[in-house]
């Protein structure tokens, strides 16, 4: 993979696509963010990101603003060009026609339908293309996108309220409300980010949430191994039946699962017997269904179960100011049952924010999953 800045002024073009992407976030799932800029005698002449899925690509909104100075003129994209025809024809013709002489690209796509075959085709076409610019920068930008194209499940994000000795409830089960208010708003704000958002049963039974995002519409998704939730259920408000899905298992009732079919709401249940809902099967059965990103809100030992499978791809940790000191009280995460402290599992490119001066401390980072050799 070769990188050929001719000076900071490509840097500059590429973060220009990249800012652009970001303007489709929460809105183009299952395509990824892209955003495109085209140069031409150092003006540029047209730009474009990709808004949803099934309209026009960045790099085609961009030769379309940018017509005829599109010929001669250096494309600037944070993801390769499409090969493949879906919704749209493959991009990568497009870009050929136009008479694009250069084009960088950030980083290949990682859909095995175009994965490097657009690289190949424009240089065969005698356009000279520069892959890498910027990589690491493009890769955690769609980190979503790459999980739920290469892993064949969607990005998971635990999401984990708490005090600072670990607690997310007293010992009678009383969480409200550990963080402040600017924190719980941030948080419903950010639900907007993903594509769906995930409980356990018993957090549905203790705390009743309605799982809304601020604006945008989310499926819900309850794990719920012998169905006993019920259908008056908060959730179940400001939203529609088909926009819920109860994962269950085969030893839940059979005129409960058939009470929630009949009212639209999709059940889900593992072919094999199994006294747990099996979450690397849910999540594969999730990416059938076109979710790329799970926000997954508890419980304890949901997120814990996923953290045990290594299905964890990111955390975000609202942090109260507060301790209970009360060992009975609720932990955030339950069922690791790590013996030795060099075997825990530890967060990696942590980044700190707040969510208003003098409260809360929101983390962000990524799960760092040690293997087996690396333990020794």
């Amino acid at each position: 993979m070769r990188i050929d800045i001719q000076s900071g002024k490509d840097e500059h073009n590429m973060w220009q696509a990249l800012r652009l992407a970001y303007l489709g976030k929460g809105t183009t799932a299952p395509n990824p963010m892209v955003g495109a800029v085209i140069i031409k005698n150092k003006k540029v002449v047209g730009t474009g990101y990709h808004r949803r899925c099934g309209g026009d690509h960045a790099e085609i909104i961009a030769l379309k603003k940018a017509g005829d100075l599109a010929r001669g003129a250096t494309l600037y994209i944070n993801l390769e060009p499409c090969h493949h025809v879906g919704h749209t024809p493959p991009c990568v013709d497009q870009v050929i026609q136009a008479g694009i002489k250069e084009v960088f690209i950030a980083m290949k796509d990682p859909n095995p339908l175009t994965n490097g075959k657009s690289i190949r085709r424009m240089r065969k076409a005698g356009i000279a293309v520069h892959v890498g610019l910027l990589q690491k920068q493009a890769l955690k930008f769609n980190e979503i996108f790459v999980t739920y194209t290469t892993k064949n499940r969607p990005f998971i994000t635990a999401k984990i309220a708490q005090t600072l000795d670990g607690k997310i409830a007293g010992r009678t089960g009383q969480s409200k409300w550990i963080t402040s208010e600017m924190s719980r708003r941030f948080a419903r704000q950010y639900r907007d980010s993903f594509d769906a958002i995930m409980v356990g049963g018993n957090t549905v039974k203790s705390d009743n949430p309605g799982l809304n995002g601020n604006k945008k519409k989310l499926i819900k998704i309850v794990l719920d191994s012998h169905l006993a939730i019920s259908n008056r259920a908060k959730l179940f408000e400001q939203t529609e039946p088909s926009n819920c899905i109860l994962a269950t298992t085969q030893f839940a009732p059979e005129k409960k699962k058939k009470m929630f079919q009949n009212k639209g709401v999709h059940v889900l249940i593992p072919p094999t017997r199994t006294r747990y809902v099996p979450l690397p099967w849910l999540f594969q059965e999730l990416a059938k269904r076109e979710i790329t990103n799970v926000l997954l809100e508890g419980g304890a030992h949901v997120i814990g179960s996923a953290l045990k499978e290594r299905l964890v791809d990111k955390m975000m940790i609202y942090i109260a100011p507060k301790f209970l000191g009360d060992q009975n009280a609720l932990s955030s995460i339950v069922g690791l049952n790590i013996e030795n402290v060099q075997d825990a599992f530890y967060l990696e490119d942590i980044f700190f924010h707040y969510a208003s001066r003098d409260e809360d401390i929101i983390l962000e980072g990524y799960p760092r999953y040690l293997d087996d050799d690396e333990k020794k």
